[in-house]
């Protein structure tokens, strides 16, 4: 079993030196003129109200005191040291849930969420919807190691199951997540299922779908709208995936070296995939919460290794099941209507790739919905728990 070290973030102040020299010494370039705000990309006016920002106000430093209020871990699972966040609340070593998140995100996602995941009774819950919180960083993420090579979430999947049984101890888990989470997620559910209610995950939940049924030809007039709409949203946003998965080094050379173009390359994808109803940008998260998120892929030099999973995706095969195979874990889903370029297929198409026991529809949010609607996320996650029971 591998050995378990506290750990505490405690970034060199020479970095910090660094990224505010970096940030302050921008050159701007003229922006288009006569072109809506955002439509080719990061609005430059937003940039330039958070690099203000960034210079004058935001405090890295309590921020890193705030992560750090929660508590966190190493252990080398596969060869690499993988950071984990293990809170152990009123549940006291039962219902573990194990929450994955993604990209452009980060463990800092789920921080709203933690209280009353961990301590229902305490923010106005029940004291028996509790869990064991169990919040990784993915590998080349954050503060877990870099692998030397594109590393995928199949791959993630086994060490996260390794984490949950071998270096934790629990026998069975829980396990959500979103974006790249919800495909560590979904394959901990086909490859580190429960087997007559012992070892491994018992159950799963999504806030976006991942796996697909072969064949992957639409059965309904739902579908077919669903999967014209969703080639459509590709073609539009997709750019970005495809550059990540074909040439991920020649974006993070031009990255690692500008964390304002980090940056933009980050932010634009939060204003593209968060339910902006409501308002702006600003006015769904605090400028800290964005800051504080972009921050832990500078501080750690994380860019590059993050951009890796896009290829490491394709690289393991992709998304596509065998035919007549199906996740057969219990799955639940929820719906977020913000949810721009990742929309969930109709439920048809979902239960011919999964074992779909609950779904909600939520009322609103986005792509990165612990972060973005924290009391849904967390109302959401006791119900489904509880109808499993």
């Amino acid at each position: 079993m591998a050995e378990v070290q506290p750990f505490e973030i405690n970034v060199p102040q020479s970095k910090l030196e660094w990224i505010r020299k970096r940030v302050s010494k921008y050159k701007w370039f003229p922006e288009p003129a006569g072109i809506p705000d955002w439509q080719l990309g990061m609005s430059t006016p937003v940039l330039k109200d958070l690099q203000s920002y960034w210079l004058k106000t935001y405090d890295w430093r309590a921020a890193e005191a705030a992560l750090n209020s929660q508590p966190q871990f190493t252990a080398e699972i596969d060869g690499l040291q993988i950071h984990f966040l293990h809170i152990v609340g009123e549940a006291g070593g039962n219902r573990p849930l194990l929450l994955t998140h993604g990209w452009p995100g980060s463990i800092f996602e789920f921080y709203d969420a933690i209280g009353p995941l961990a301590f229902p009774s305490q923010h106005g819950g029940n004291a028996e919807d509790a869990f064991d919180l169990i919040i990784p960083s993915l590998p080349g993420y954050g503060f877990s190691a870099k692998p030397a090579a594109p590393l995928g979430q199949r791959a993630t999947a086994a060490m996260w199951d390794k984490l949950m049984c071998e270096v934790l101890g629990y026998d069975t888990y829980f396990a959500q997540g979103g974006d790249w989470g919800g495909m560590v997620t979904s394959w901990l559910g086909l490859n580190h299922g429960t087997v007559d209610g012992k070892g491994g995950c018992k159950a799963i939940h999504l806030n976006m779908i991942g796996l697909r049924p072969t064949p992957a030809t639409p059965q309904s007039e739902a579908e077919t709208a669903w999967l014209q709409a969703s080639q459509a949203a590709m073609q539009a946003e997709g750019s970005y995936l495809m550059q990540q998965a074909t040439k991920p080094q020649t974006l993070a050379m031009a990255l690692m070296d500008s964390p304002m173009g980090t940056a933009a390359w980050i932010l634009e994808k939060f204003h593209t995939w968060s339910d902006l109803r409501g308002g702006d940008l600003f006015k769904i998260y605090t400028r800290d919460q964005l800051l504080t998120n972009l921050m832990i892929y500078l501080v750690n030099d994380a860019i590059a290794t993050s951009v890796w999973y896009y290829a490491a995706f394709f690289g393991e095969g992709g998304s596509a099941l065998p035919e007549g195979v199906r996740c057969e874990t219990p799955t639940g889903f929820a719906n977020y209507p913000g949810e721009t370029v990742y929309f969930p297929p109709p439920r048809s198409w979902c239960e011919r790739a999964y074992n779909i026991t609950y779904w909600r529809d939520q009322p609103h949010g986005g792509h990165f919905a612990a972060m973005e609607a924290p009391d849904l996320f967390v109302a959401d996650i006791r119900e489904w728990a509880r109808s499993l029971d």
